[in-house]
């Protein structure tokens, strides 16, 4: 699985104008399962959202998790973080796990951050999204799982 993960002080996603997911500060989160993913790689990228040290402990240094600072996690599905863009000028995405493959490992990463004890919305599995937020910092990392 990959993550491309930004600390924000607010985030919401919007299907054809509703907004589907509205948080504070926390993580945004673009997941994308990729082909031979299981239920493990999704508990493990769960476990690794939550536990991130990236937000600034009393001290202002990045040394608090997700969990510790009280924010919350939006999760939005993102098949393209997939793409290989080495040859041509046109994406090819045969890394990227099926969509019905896909979408119950994403659940299963929101499951799983929501066992730990956090706050978590969601965009919509498969819809065209529309993704704002306010990066904080700016911290934006990619997170291999």
């Amino acid at each position: 699985m990959r993550a491309v993960v930004q600390r924000v002080s607010a985030a919401r996603v919007l299907v054809d104008g509703e907004a589907v997911a509205v948080m504070a500060a926390g993580l945004l989160c673009l997941l994308a399962a990729r082909r031979g993913d299981d239920f493990s790689q999704a508990d493990e990228m769960a476990r690794k959202l939550v536990q991130l040290r990236i937000f600034p402990d009393a001290d202002g240094r990045m040394n608090l998790s997700l969990l510790e600072s009280g924010g919350s996690l939006a999760v939005v599905s993102q098949f393209t973080l997939y793409a290989d863009c080495s040859k041509g000028r046109r994406p090819f995405f045969g890394e990227a796990a099926a969509p019905e493959v896909a979408e119950p490992l994403i659940e299963r990463v929101v499951e799983a951050a929501r066992c730990q004890g956090l706050r978590v919305v969601t965009g919509r599995f498969g819809a065209h999204m529309q993704v704002e937020a306010t990066n904080v910092g700016p911290v934006t990392l990619l997170v291999d799982v």
